[in-house]
């Protein structure tokens, strides 16, 4: 395991720190789990994708309505 030094905005890593904090994770655990999803991502090659699942994976907008934290954890635990 090696250390990396990042720089992000102070309020930033406020809320990181929180958000790990109340998931009972530590920071480096929960951008771990954000990078791994990343490059989970990004190898997968466009020919192994199908139409149906490239539309799924677009970036669309949530609604206003929509719990924001939740739908991240959704997407934390989708992608370990």
């Amino acid at each position: 395991m090696s250390k990396l030094t990042l720089n992000i905005k102070d309020d930033t890593i406020v809320w990181a720190k929180e958000y790990a904090s109340k998931n009972n994770r530590s920071l480096s655990s929960f951008i771990e789990s954000l990078l791994e999803a990343v490059k989970v991502k990004h190898e997968i090659s466009d020919d192994e994708i199908t139409p149906f699942v490239r539309s799924m994976m677009a970036e669309t907008s949530l609604p206003a309505d929509t719990d924001v934290d939740e739908y991240f954890e959704h997407l934390l635990k989708k992608h370990q």
